[in-house]
């Protein structure tokens, strides 16, 4: 099974937002050979600057001048701790009829029998291996690995340095947190966080918040 890519490799892209996390994926974009034709962000503030070469064009209303056939959207709005907004974005533009683009570093390695579903983000120094299936508007953050047969749900950040071995499934709506690991088989269920460093050697369910090694969870 190959990667899943929904994507039109030759059209060009906007991205929403112009933050860190949107100048990573212009610039795996760019590497890729992308065309970019700008960002699109709600601080004024930035309005008519550049980053990477690219001009911030504007309010999200500046994607009316853009047809949906003809461009593709690249979700620069990353996620600490819980993606709420980054999801709304992609709901956000679905509703306007744009499809995401999924995005793949040129220095990551995704197997080719792993699958990607549409928006999923695959930053520098990321492996994916054989048989993961990454849900959609994911990011699998630089230098994260996402072992065998792992299984992430819609709209989950494995941020910088995580590890997933094999069999892993993340529920829709988690964030692993820097360097954390997950060992082999464990589940975790949608919405929760697994903290920076954090060893996760059992299952648990949705909405847990679990820190330390082994990890636990975090009393409120």
């Amino acid at each position: 099974m190959q990667p899943t890519n929904p994507s039109i490799p030759e059209r060009p892209v906007v991205v929403v937002g112009a933050g860190g996390h949107a100048r990573v994926v212009a610039a795996a974009l760019l590497e890729a050979g992308r065309r970019i034709l700008g960002y699109v962000d709600a601080d004024e503030s930035l309005w008519g600057t550049q980053w990477l070469g690219v001009p911030v064009l504007g309010g999200d209303e500046q994607l009316a001048r853009f047809s949906p056939q003809d461009v593709g959207l690249a979700n620069g709005i990353g996620s600490v701790r819980e993606p709420r907004v980054r999801r709304l974005v992609f709901e956000w533009g679905h509703g306007q009829g744009f499809v995401f683009e999924t995005v793949v570093h040129p220095c990551a390695y995704v197997s080719p029998y792993a699958t990607l579903a549409e928006g999923a983000q695959v930053m520098a120094g990321a492996v994916i291996q054989a048989g993961a299936r990454i849900g959609c508007n994911a990011i699998v953050n630089s230098g994260a690995v996402v072992d065998h047969d792992c299984v992430l749900g819609e709209h989950v950040h494995i941020a910088p340095g995580a590890t997933l071995s094999g069999g892993v499934v993340i529920g829709n709506n988690c964030h692993v947190g820097a360097g954390a690991v997950i060992i082999q088989g464990i589940g975790l269920g949608a919405g929760s966080v697994i903290g920076a460093g954090a060893v996760v050697i059992g299952n648990h369910p949705a909405g847990v918040t679990l820190v330390g090694v082994p990890a636990r969870v975090k009393s409120i």
